[in-house]
């Protein structure tokens, strides 16, 4: 009963400093599934807080499962993507708790130029699990085609967070 008591204690405490994000110096790392019309695959991630409601990261993603298009199968080129981005972190805006997080924002890649929106939620002060969406604003090439829509239309992301 004693080392219930003693692990309920320490879990509560682990909970109460959960930050989800702290400004300037802040570091996060994320991976998760990415998932998106015709594959998933693995999606990561890191922040870092430039401001208290600024940060700026770099994302890479590579789908591992996706559908062949006329039998071929897609390059390496054709499933990687890489990315820099501008959040704004405005949980704290919207009075929600220090654990959660919503980051809109902007990124540029190597197939276009997006947006995101994404929550973080922390359980401790360095696990968490976040959500997030992107979609393209302006696409290099208005005539995509194939394997040219892979990271290059609306995509979800799921996973753990980690402050780093």
């Amino acid at each position: 009963m004693k080392k219930t008591i003693i692990i309920m204690a320490l879990a509560v405490v682990g909970f109460a400093n959960a930050q989800a994000y702290k400004g300037k110096g802040d570091v996060k790392g994320q991976v998760g599934l990415n998932s998106q019309d015709h594959g998933t695959g693995i999606n990561t991630s890191v922040d870092i807080g430039i401001g208290e409601n600024m940060s700026y990261g770099f994302v890479a993603s590579y789908l591992l499962s996706v559908d062949k298009a006329d039998g071929v199968k897609p390059k390496f080129e054709d499933r990687a993507d890489v990315k820099v981005r501008f959040n704004a972190n405005i949980g704290n805006v919207f009075g929600l708790d220090k654990k959660m997080d919503i980051y809109p924002g902007l990124s540029l890649g190597t197939r276009n130029f997006g947006g995101h929106l994404g929550f973080r939620y922390f359980f401790t002060n360095g696990f968490g699990l976040y959500a997030e969406g992107g979609a393209p604003i302006a696409k290099y090439d208005t005539n995509t085609q194939g394997f040219e829509h892979f990271n290059n239309q609306f995509v979800f992301n799921f996973g753990a967070s980690f402050n780093l």
